[in-house]
This record gives C-alpha cells, sequence and structure tokens, in this order.
C-alpha cells in the first residue's frame, strides 16, 4: 500500500491532512509557473543581446509561452477529467520542468520559441487540475480560502523570481537561471507518492459518462451563458496581469533609470499587495458570498490599477473556487484549464497591447486604459454568474 493509499478520506466540515497534501502539490506547482513566467521577464534583456533578438522576437516569447499555456490547458484538463488529477498533474510538472531546463541550451530564437511553447503546455495544464484537486479535497466551507491559497502558490513564485534573480543572474547568466527550473520535476515525484486521488473524482470515475467534457461546458443555454461568463473574467483577469506585470520591470528601468535590483524590489512590493488581496478576498468570498467579493474587488481593480494595484490579482483564487462550483465532478479540471487559459490566451495580448500604447502615446496613458477594462469584469458578473456559496460539488 502507497502512502497516497493509506489516506483516502475527506473530511466534510474541516481541513484535514489531505486537504493540506492537496494543496501543497496545487501550490508549489503553481509556484514554479509563477517564477518561470517572471525570470523570464528580467531575462529578456540578456537573452536579446546574446542571441540577437529584435524586440518583436523578444516579445514572442512570452507570447508563444502563453500560447502554449492555453493548448496545453485544453489538452490537459481533458486528460485531468479521465485520468486522474494527481496523475495529470505529475505530467504537466514533468513536461514544464523538462522543456524549461532545455531553454539553458538554446543556440538561437527557434529552437529557444520550441522550448518555450512546449514549456507552455504544461504550465497550462497546471493551474486548472490544482484548482480543481484543491476544490474537490477542501470542505465547502473554506473552499473559496483554500483555491485562493493555491493562487498564492503564483505570487510566491513570482516574489522568489523578484528577490533571487538579482543576485543569481550575474552569477550564472539566463542559461543558468532556465536550470533552476528542472526543480518541479523533482517535485512532480513527490506529488504523484504522496497525494491520492480525491474520493469524489474516484466515485464519479466509476459511472458513466453522460457526455465529453467540453461539451458540459457548453450543454444548455444557461450553461453557455455562464461559460461566456466565466470567459471574460479569466480574460480581464490575465490581460491586466500581464499587460502590468510584463512591462514593469522594463518600464522602471527605462522611466526612472531602475537598476535591476530596485525593478525587483519594486516588483516584490507590487505582489505582496497582489498576495494581500488574495488573502482577503478567499475570507471575504467564504463569509459573504462570491459576487459580493467578485464585485469589490473589480471596484478596488478600476481605481487602483491607475496606482499600481493592489486588487489586480485578488480575484485569481476566487475563480478556481467558482469554476469548480458551477461544473460537475466529470468535467471540472476541462472546466478550469480550458476557460482559464483562453482567458490566458486573451491576456497574452495585454503585454503587445501595452507596450503599443506606450510607445504611442505613454506608459501612464496605457495603465490607465488597462484599468477600463474592470467594468467589463463586472457587467459580466453582475449578469452571467450565479451566487455559489457554500454548494456541494455535483
Amino acid at each position: 500500500m502507497t502512502v497516497a493509499q493509506a489516506d483516502m478520506s475527506v473530511s466534510t466540515d474541516r481541513v484535514d491532512a489531505f486537504s493540506r497534501k492537496a494543496l501543497a502539490a496545487s501550490a508549489i506547482g503553481y509556484a514554479m509557473d509563477g517564477f518561470d513566467l517572471l525570470i523570464l521577464g528580467f531575462m529578456l534583456r540578456a537573452i536579446s543581446a546574446e542571441l540577437h533578438l529584435t524586440p518583436p522576437q523578444a516579445g514572442s516569447l512570452v507570447t508563444w509561452t502563453l500560447i502554449g499555456a492555453v493548448a496545453g490547458g485544453i489538452l490537459f484538463g481533458i486528460l485531468s477529467d479521465y485520468y486522474g488529477r494527481v496523475r495529470v498533474l505529475t505530467w504537466t510538472i514533468l513536461l514544464f520542468a523538462l522543456f524549461t531546463g532545455l531553454c539553458a541550451f538554446a543556440q538561437g530564437y527557434w529552437d529557444l520559441l520550441i522550448y518555450r511553447t512546449i514549456a507552455g503546455l504544461g504550465l497550462g495544464g497546471e493551474f486548472g487540475i490544482g484548482m480543481a484537486l484543491v476544490a474537490e479535497a477542501w470542505p465547502p466551507k473554506y473552499r473559496a480560502r483554500g483555491c485562493t491559497y493555491v493562487a498564492l502558490g503564483w505570487q510566491a513564485g513570482v516574489l522568489i523570481a523578484a528577490l533571487v534573480t538579482p543576485l543569481l543572474l550575474p552569477l550564472i547568466g539566463w542559461r543558468g537561471m532556465f536550470l533552476v527550473g528542472l526543480v518541479p520535476g523533482l517535485i512532480a515525484f513527490v506529488v504523484r507518492l504522496y497525494v491520492p486521488e480525491p474520493p469524489i473524482f474516484l466515485d464519479r470515475a466509476k459511472q458513466q459518462r453522460s457526455a465529453m467534457p467540453l461539451g458540459l461546458l457548453v450543454k444548455d443555454a444557461q450553461t453557455r451563458n455562464i461559460s461566456l461568463g466565466m470567459l471574460i473574467l479569466c480574460s480581464v483577469q490575465n490581460f491586466g496581469y500581464y499587460g502590468l506585470m510584463i512591462w514593469l520591470p522594463s518600464y522602471l528601468s527605462t522611466r526612472f533609470g531602475y537598476t535591476l535590483t530596485q525593478s525587483a524590489l519594486w516588483t516584490a512590493v507590487t505582489v505582496l499587495g497582489m498576495a494581500f488581496g488574495i488573502v482577503v478576498f478567499g475570507q471575504f468570498a467564504d463569509r459573504v458570498g462570491r459576487r459580493p467579493a467578485l464585485f469589490t474587488f473589480q471596484a478596488g481593480a478600476f481605481v487602483m490599477v491607475l496606482v499600481y494595484s493592489q486588487f489586480v490579482n485578488g480575484m485569481l483564487g476566487g475563480y478556481g473556487a467558482l469554476l469548480a462550483e458551477l461544473y460537475p465532478t466529470e468535467a471540472r479540471a476541462t472546466a478550469e484549464n480550458v476557460i482559464f487559459n483562453l482567458g490566458r490566451g486573451v491576456g497574452g495580448f495585454g503585454p503587445f497591447v501595452v507596450g503599443a500604447l506606450a510607445a504611442t502615446y505613454s506608459f501612464s496613458l496605457a495603465i490607465a486604459l488597462l484599468a477600463t477594462i474592470y467594468l467589463l469584469d463586472i457587467l459580466a458578473t453582475a449578469f452571467l454568474i450565479p451566487e455559489k456559496k457554500g454548494a456541494p460539488l455535483e
């Protein structure tokens, strides 16, 4: 009997050992994603200098990572609904780690682009599977908090990247930084050994499927409206986040003459603010409901993005909980991954749009226009998203 097989019970009213294991597995994997994507932003200048990349080529490394994430989200989300959360989460972490490490050996633009795109496949799979795993492992009373703690993993990874990149990059170069990305491969084996599949998934896996997972996202008019609403929420979330965070280090460097260390510290402060927002959102959503929490943070993001928002990323974990509650177990990971990563694909244009506006007008105007997209978020929540606070998973 493995460690995983020995721990199959899930308490319905408290956070138990299985809940904590599921959270650790999901949050650590997501932290590695955040670490990787932000160090890429910090390293673009060094990579461009050594490989002689043009600005559009450098920017496309981020864009194609996110395009890979969309494809990976669809593929691995469906596989997870068939073969299990933990098993497929392990596959995504290994794929992501392997091709992040291969980036260290890139000899030019095209092979680096291929490595980044395939690494993106693994990155895209991790968010939705981890969120589905935690949503199924945590009791309804604390579900929003559990999912927001997964989102904190991303912020932790970004924070670590902001703090260690100024120290390590001068010593080991951008190639050495990519080799650090091999660490998740070790984590993957620990995940597979110590974390069991959620009982609700094992129970539903024995039953005959009513439809393909993707079909359940659009099975009737009400579900299609919900899926459209969640796609809008996830698109705005990612567009605002990437539009702000990818350009922040470069903007601080060119506009204010910040050194790499100063830019990293400013980014770290911003990330800490976002992490605080995520924690508050989870507590708020579990107490007053999903919709009131979303309205509050959407309005906050509209205002605060103008002053380098603490609210911008606060809703991230809430989306994981809400997606888990809106779709049945046989399509839960598919919904989490497909909808969030389609939104991430839209969000991939955020750095391009902000960069284009900043080049034509100013960075301040670009950020001001970025804030207005949260009005669309509010409308989508008001008219398309039902309240699911405390609802049992189907």
